[in-house]
């Protein structure tokens, strides 16, 4: 299993992360494959913005599969919050 560091999202107009992306080689990663990956224990994906690390999880909203970050004393870290790639 590898941890996966995200700089970067994709945002639909709406809101929605679309992908995580960052300098490895691993990205750009599309919003459905980083949840079969940490759904089915392949990778972990994390954010470590301004000193703030933080992980991404697979929430369901109204039946359907969201990411997003777990909550701390920061938004610096939040996937909203990441510049566009």
């Amino acid at each position: 299993m590898a941890r996966r560091r995200v700089t970067k999202s994709g945002k639909n107009g709406v809101g929605n992360i679309t992908k995580l992306c960052s300098s490895e080689s691993w990205a750009p990663r599309s919003k459905e494959d980083v949840i079969k990956d940490i759904e089915g224990g392949l990778h972990t994906y994390f954010v470590d913005a301004a000193g703030y690390e933080t992980t991404v999880n697979v929430v369901n909203r109204n039946g359907t599969k969201h990411l997003q970050t777990t909550a701390d004393t920061t938004s610096k870290n939040n996937l909203d919050n990441l510049p566009d790639c």
